[in-house]
């Protein structure tokens, strides 16, 4: 049994695969070119600090191959300090003036939909035309995520993820239920917790994000994971209005209240309104047999590493990933949501060509599969499978297969304040404050007031 440990992979792979002596170039220019005359691209990005893994990356020498084989080109590597919020903020200030916008710009794809609605960012149908990995070894279901409401290309999916049910194998087996666990329908996983109930008292059966303290965690972990399992969504993309009334919905809720307040599977609210909720299911029940389901992202998996916050040893004999499986097993029988980064090129770039040539050489197999490694996130290429270290992390497969029955979040500038609704009328589910068929009355009320009547209908 391999250990869960990023070292090996991340050291194996990035050796294997890049030149290992490079600097990052610096210097700017309001021309756009560096004072020997080269043309400049600079690449902006969210840092976390020093220790920030894409930073590193781009230390590892990726820079210095891409300059040698490029020697009319160089690099600004332009990382911004900041949280997700500040980031945003500050790149679209930056994006608004060409003496201020970088050439490449590491994109949320939860925002990038509406970037390319104000003009912040660049059509790029032309560039993925004449760049044969776009077709064949993107991803085709992520590429959703960098279109425009206009249908143009806007940005090149780099990082992804996924969600799905982390479960105790151990339990399951001591209350007689399967390993692995594939649950066919909703159903299913209410079943399972119900057995864990019975079988297993003190071990909490299932875990779902529900108090609003955990945010987005909220929407996107529960409330979307079910309703994209329905046959509706949140979002109508012909009407642009939100849906704020459908069967899919109300099922979504009474999901939620049969977990929380008919079983009583769910955990208690002293966890569940926590804002550390998913940390407390990661960090504590899990590694101490106090959990047997978590509906979570595949990120969450590192927590055990050998380097995680909480690690467990042969981890995969312990713990699995299953996909969540739509509501009634309906084609394609599961569903998951899914974020990350793409990598964009600023309506107000100077070096278009350039960047895009960088972008390029970003997002080829090797490179783009390396990233992911040093991350901890999944690729955006079918081809990373092929790569040595990619699939060697637990759960990677899984995960990775459940791109391709992906769905993403409605991206507009409203998005924000219908999420913060949902996250609102959710905990009061959870809480026993609201009926499922009073919540679904609330949310109409209080998204209508939030974001207009107009931009409001029912299913």
């Amino acid at each position: 049994m391999r250990k869960f440990s990023m070292k090996m992979p991340v050291a194996a792979v990035m050796t294997s695969l890049l030149i290992l002596t490079t600097a990052c170039s610096s210097g700017s220019s309001s021309t756009g070119a560096s004072s020997d005359g080269k043309k400049q691209v600079t690449v902006s990005f969210r840092s976390s600090g020093s220790e920030d893994t894409l930073t590193k990356f781009f230390k590892s020498g990726l820079v210095e191959q891409f300059e040698k084989d490029n020697p009319d080109i160089e690099i600004n590597i332009a990382p911004v300090l900041a949280s997700e919020g500040d980031y945003t903020s500050k790149m679209v200030l930056q994006m608004k003036s060409p003496d201020t916008a970088p050439d490449v710009i590491a994109e949320d794809t939860s925002i990038l939909k509406s970037d390319a609605a104000a003009g912040y960012l660049q059509p790029l149908d032309e560039q993925v035309k004449g760049w044969s990995d776009w077709n064949g070894k993107i991803i085709d279901n992520l590429k959703a995520g960098v279109t425009g409401e206009d249908g143009k290309v806007y940005g090149i999916p780099a990082t992804s993820d996924t969600r799905g049910i982390w479960y105790n194998k151990e339990l399951f087996q001591q209350a007689g239920l399967p390993v692995p666990f594939k649950p066919a329908n909703w159903d299913e996983v209410l079943e399972a917790a119900r057995t864990i109930k019975q079988k297993l008292p003190g071990v909490t059966p299932l875990n779902l994000i529900v108090g609003k303290a955990n945010g987005e965690g909220v929407t996107m972990q529960t409330l979307e994971m079910l309703l994209y399992g329905t046959a509706d969504t949140l979002y109508d993309d012909a009407a642009k209005k939100w849906i704020v009334n459908s069967p899919g919905l109300l099922d979504s809720f009474k999901f939620i209240d049969q977990v929380f307040n008919k079983d009583k599977t769910g955990p208690t609210m002293q966890v569940a309104l926590n804002g550390q909720a998913g940390s407390i299911a990661f960090q504590q029940q899990f590694p101490q047999g106090k959990l047997a389901m978590a509906v979570d992202g595949s990120w969450a998996g590192s927590t055990w590493a050998e380097n995680g916050a909480a690690p467990i040893p042969n981890v995969e004999d312990k713990i699995g990933f299953a996909p969540f499986p739509t509501q009634n097993g309906q084609a394609p029988g599961a569903t998951t949501m899914s974020g990350g980064w793409a990598w964009s090129i600023p309506a107000q770039a100077k070096n278009k060509e350039a960047a895009w040539k960088f972008m390029e050489f970003l997002m080829n197999k090797e490179n783009a599969t390396a990233r992911v490694v040093a991350e901890g996130s999944l690729s955006s290429r079918n081809d990373s499978t092929e790569v040595a270290g990619y699939t060697d992390r637990p759960y990677t497969k899984e995960a990775q297969e459940l791109l391709n029955v992906a769905h993403f979040r409605p991206t507009n500038d409203q998005y924000a304040a219908v999420s913060a609704q949902l996250q609102s009328i959710v905990e009061s589910i959870a809480s026993g404050k609201l009926t499922p068929e009073d919540a679904i009355k609330q949310f109409k009320d209080n998204v209508s007031r939030a974001v207009g009547a107009e931009h409001i209908e029912e299913k």
